[in-house]
């Protein structure tokens, strides 16, 4: 038997995984430095360069050679917003643990707990839609009926009770599934 350069991969998963290789190879060192310039951090640049390819693989798209850069670039943004997002949230909660006396600060463990499931809510609050978002965070965080809220959003109480249960299903799903 005759050996190849060429060997066709030996599972599906490495059939998905063989092209993303070439673009790994080809693209990864300007994704670097992109990221490195976007975050001033090398460590986290390299993090997310390796996430923008998971991503990638997940994603189970074909991708043609001249779109690869413009299809990294977006997956790349999305995940600079996503780490944003999560360095603005957990400096906000370091923030308030600073205000508790010792004695009433959770443990290191509760602490790390605590801002993942934060972070999870944030991530469920941004997947839901506008209305729906807001209908619950002016119920959970204002306090406001629902007649309150359906007058500041201009729709019908049944919309609003239509948000609050597509919220709350979220909710129960992000946590407890």
């Amino acid at each position: 038997m005759s050996s190849s350069l060429f060997s066709p991969p030996a599972t599906c998963a490495d059939a998905a995984i063989a092209p993303v290789d070439g673009l790994y190879r080809e693209h990864r060192p300007w994704l670097f430095g992109w990221l490195r310039r976007k975050l001033g951090c090398e460590h986290r640049a390299e993090d997310l360069a390796q996430d923008v390819f998971v991503r990638l693989i997940q994603g189970r798209k074909a991708v043609r050679a001249t779109d690869a850069r413009a299809l990294l670039t977006t997956i790349a943004k999305g995940l600079v917003v996503d780490h944003q997002r999560h360095a603005a949230l957990e400096y906000a909660y370091l923030n308030y643990l600073a205000t508790l006396e010792q004695a009433y600060a959770p443990s290191p463990e509760t602490q790390a707990e605590q801002l993942q499931a934060l972070v999870r809510l944030d991530r469920l609050l941004d997947g839901l839609p506008p209305k729906a978002r807001s209908a619950f965070l002016m119920s959970q965080l204002d306090g406001l009926t629902y007649p309150d809220i359906a007058q500041r959003l201009g729709v019908s109480l049944s919309s609003v009770q239509q948000y609050m249960v597509r919220a709350m299903a979220a909710c129960y799903a992000a946590f407890y599934e």
